[in-house]
């Protein structure tokens, strides 16, 4: 099984939501509602295309041990459970793993961005600019 397979399989496994169900709550919430965007991309990703407006970083080699509270490196931003914490990455196939890893955690309040930062920026929503420093 390839990555493709591994990425469409886990896509069977985990919520998603698309941007048309994010973006009215992003706004509604000022972007602090009870949506927490998650991008899964590396750094030099980011640093060159920028991200969704207020959105944390996690990357895939680290993003289980930043979400497990029985982990050395956990982060609190990543713990409350009144929120649900949307993973992206540039198409699916890294946030759908990233969400299936921690449903296999038992990490339940996480949901993948249907489509991803391009489907965002393509429906106007709110992203900024990381540059290089």
């Amino acid at each position: 099984m390839g990555i493709r397979e591994l990425a469409e399989q886990a896509q069977t496994e985990i919520k998603s939501i698309t941007v048309d169900e994010a973006l009215p709550r992003f706004i509604d919430g000022g972007g602090d509602g009870d949506l927490v965007f998650v991008d899964v991309r590396d750094i030099r990703e980011v640093e060159k295309s920028g991200t969704i407006e207020g959105a944390k970083l996690a990357t895939r080699g680290m993003i289980e041990f930043w979400f497990d509270p029985e982990s050395p490196y956990y982060r609190e931003i990543y713990g409350d459970p009144d929120k649900t914490y949307v993973l992206f990455c540039n198409a699916e196939w890294r946030s759908a793993l990233c969400a299936k890893a921690l449903q296999d955690l038992g990490i339940g309040n996480v949901a993948q961005l249907f489509g991803g930062l391009p489907a965002w920026r393509e429906a106007g929503g709110p992203w900024e600019a990381k540059p290089r420093k």
